[in-house]
């Protein structure tokens, strides 16, 4: 692409000042928002300003020119997408922010917020896109997309909670198996009197980790909520947006915004990909991926998917009806029934439930220690 007068501009400046001329090129996609194109380019304008050694690219909308604004010219969104991925994939941009863009299956995105009660940033994993079509599968890989997004941001050893939605505990052991194979993991302590790595609201508002991980739908919601909770819903004032795609072997940065997202959010979604530039993401995320492959990933999503398979098959009978009050918590909502046939297989007639701290298998309490060992060497516990 032949050089234009804001980047003339911006060359002489540099030389000028004694900079160097390689600059970080964001590039922003200016169509498709629920909100007027000079809302995306004030911010990109503001952007360019006061970020150091930075270049916004527009892509679409009406022509901007400016010390560190450039503009393609793009008739549609989709127009837009298919230039973004031509410059990214051609080494004229080295990241791109954009809205309504589909990733492939195995890439999700890592929003980042700031936390009402503290005012503190924090990672949820994951927000837009799909790590894998199964839930725990799911959300084992975005804890995995977070920690490399962190690491990427500078935060070598980043706290890393699970939020308290199906699947958490089972995907809390997995994690833990993980970090047992010898992938490093610190895990965060809730602030609640129980501790554990398991997040409560209370957590998520007062940013007990860096990085908070849940399913894809909820984590959407959750920035949605705490990037707009202070205007009412129809612009985003707040945070950093719903962040890049990561998967493995995806080889461009591109951070997502919602049609909602204003002036504030894109200025730091173009500031969050300038980080991500600038630590290297890709050579990151590569190196993440080999280690995991050594801790036993791979073997861990085939066994997820061997019991899951497993599970569709098997027909279970429950041995004849007792009294049940004996309660065992700790159990993922999403293996409970799971857990429940495992204990008829063996004899111990068990229902599940729901307790006061969340959902729990009922077994008579003559029955409860054999139940509870049974359990724990099944992995349910």
């Amino acid at each position: 692409m032949p050089l234009n007068k804001s980047e003339l501009f911006d060359m002489l400046a540099d030389a000028l000042e004694g900079r160097s001329f390689k600059k970080i090129k964001v590039g922003l996609t200016v169509c498709g928002s629920e909100h007027p194109p000079e809302v995306l380019i004030g911010a990109a304008k503001e952007a360019a300003r006061s970020l150091d050694g930075v270049s916004v690219v527009l892509i679409g909308g009406g022509e901007a020119e400016g010390q560190g604004i450039q503009w393609v010219k793009a008739g549609s969104l989709e127009e837009a997408h298919r230039i973004m991925e031509q410059m990214l994939d051609s080494g004229e941009l080295d990241a791109a922010v954009t809205m309504h863009y589909n990733f492939p299956v195995g890439v999700s995105t890592v929003g980042r917020v700031v936390t009402p009660a503290r005012g503190k940033p924090l990672l949820i994993a994951t927000t837009t896109g799909t790590s894998a079509t199964d839930r725990v599968t799911a959300m084992l890989k975005n804890a995995v997309y977070g920690i490399i997004v962190a690491k990427a941001l500078g935060i070598e050893n980043p706290r890393l909670g699970i939020l308290n939605v199906d699947g958490s505990r089972q995907v809390e052991r997995l994690l833990k198996r993980l970090s047992e194979n010898g992938y490093e993991i610190n895990f965060a302590r809730s602030l609640r009197p129980d501790g554990g790595c398991i997040m409560r609201g209370n957590d998520l508002l007062a940013g007990s980790c860096d990085i908070m991980v849940t399913d894809t739908l909820t984590g959407n919601i959750l920035v949605k909520v705490l990037s707009a909770y202070t205007t009412g819903g129809d612009y985003e004032a707040l945070g950093w947006g719903y962040g890049p795609g990561i998967g493995e072997g995806y080889g461009r940065i591109i951070l997502i915004l919602s049609r909602a997202s204003g002036a504030p959010v894109v200025e730091g979604a173009i500031r969050y990909a300038v980080e991500l530039v600038k630590g290297n993401l890709l050579e990151i995320a590569s190196e993440e991926f080999e280690k995991l492959k050594s801790a036993g990933l791979y073997e861990i999503v085939e066994e997820l998917k061997k019991a899951e398979k497993t599970e569709e098959k098997s027909k279970v009978e429950p041995p004849p009806q007792k009294p049940v009050t004996a309660e065992i918590a700790g159990i993922d909502v999403l293996q409970m029934e799971e857990a429940v046939k495992t204990l008829w297989k063996n004899g111990i007639y068990a229902e599940s439930g729901m307790g006061c701290t969340g959902p729990v298998v009922l077994v008579s309490p003559e029955d409860l220690k054999v139940a509870v060992d049974l359990l724990k060497a099944e992995g349910y516990l």
